[in-house]
């Protein structure tokens, strides 16, 4: 019994010890990040680049900050001064000109809206404001049948399109409140 533990200690030692080795040879440290950050759409973002100097890092963050601030201007629906929230508020049937980035991205929404049979609509501003999650005052009570009703009559892929005539970009409605 004796010699059994004995053994058995002898074995666990021999266990640690194997675990033990040298240190291992020290690798060059992978160069740091460069943490480009900026403001956009009521939020912050932030990226880390590695591989990138000082100087291009500044060029890189300018580069985002403007093209995060150009899809701001195009897509709020926050800002009624953007392209979206001019073409929402309008009223008017005809069609509405509109840059080649902002029918490509309607496009783009038409196209996964049909293949998700609707799941993904991009008409449904009028329900989100109802329920509080949108630009608008957040409601004091649940909306009433009749209003989720009215709300739903303002939406539909089907009543909105693209148009694109001798390379001039047209969003049409035919449901003025859309």
């Amino acid at each position: 019994m004796k010699m059994t533990f004995c053994r058995a200690v002898c074995l666990a030692a021999a266990f640690l010890l194997m675990g033990c080795d040298e240190a291992p040879e020290t690798t060059t440290a992978s160069p740091a990040a460069q943490v480009l950050e900026g403001k956009t759409m009521g939020t912050l973002w932030r990226v880390s680049v590695v591989g990138i100097d000082a100087k291009r890092a500044a060029e890189l963050q300018t580069k985002i900050q403007t093209q995060l601030d150009a899809d701001d201007w195009l897509l709020s629906t926050y800002k009624n001064d953007s392209a979206l929230m001019r073409f929402n508020h309008s009223r008017s049937l005809a069609p509405w000109p509109v840059s080649e980035a902002m029918a490509d991205i309607v496009t783009s929404a038409l196209r996964i809206g049909a293949k998700t049979d609707g799941a993904m609509d991009i008409t449904v501003g009028p329900l989100v404001n109802l329920w509080g999650f949108g630009p608008d005052r957040q409601p004091l009570h649940i909306p009433t049948p009749a209003q989720i009703d009215a709300a739903k009559a303002k939406t539909g892929l089907q009543h909105l399109q693209v148009i694109d005539r001798a390379g001039h970009q047209f969003l049409q409605k035919d449901l003025p409140d859309l």
